[in-house]
């Protein structure tokens, strides 16, 4: 049996307009967990959503993220940024070093709120559901044409995605004029 050793930068990539994805353990290598390293930009907001089956484990390598990992007293629409837990839980700052884990049925979200680039280890299970909503959401980003909603609607409940608030993305160059919200992803 080979195990597998990837130098730094390594790694099938993906690199849309709003994220860069490297895959580094795949089902593809034999891996039973997904695991990726990913650039999210300033400005890129997931959006709060929950996974029926799937677990993940995010590590912050540098930046800055806003991350949930909760159950809110009330789920919104529009933003998780305020969501409050019965506990008393909030979003929190993330930095280097820090790390969230998800179990399944756990609402969850990042987001880039600074100015510059943030970049994490990724890791979810089972594989491959999230190689493929990589790849397939990779193909809607560099399509650059409007997405049926409902299509992505129905390819998320395929990965055991149910988004629980919009996807944002808002460059910096965006920020001061207007965000976009792309339902697309």
């Amino acid at each position: 049996m080979t195990g597998l050793i990837l130098p730094p930068g390594q790694g099938r990539k993906l690199i849309t307009k709003a994220q860069e994805v490297t895959f580094k353990a795949t089902a593809a290598q034999g891996s039973s967990v997904s695991v990726f390293e990913v650039v999210v930009p300033p400005g890129f907001d997931v959006g709060a959503h929950v996974h029926s089956h799937s677990e993940e484990f995010f590590y912050v390598l540098e930046g800055e993220l806003d991350l949930l990992a909760f159950e809110p007293t009330t789920r919104t629409r529009e933003s998780w940024h305020d969501w409050e837990s019965p506990g008393g839980d909030r979003v929190v700052r993330a930095g280097e070093g820090a790390c969230m884990f998800v179990p399944p049925g756990t609402p969850h979200a990042f987001r880039n709120a600074t100015d510059k680039p943030a970049r994490m280890l990724f890791h979810s299970s089972p594989s491959p559901d999230h190689e493929l909503y990589f790849e397939e959401i990779a193909e809607i980003w560099s399509a650059g044409t409007s997405v049926d909603p409902e299509a992505v609607e129905r390819m998320r409940r395929r990965y055991d995605v149910s988004q629980i608030t919009p996807l944002i993305y808002a460059p910096p160059t965006l920020l001061d004029a207007e965000s976009t919200t792309e339902p697309a992803v």
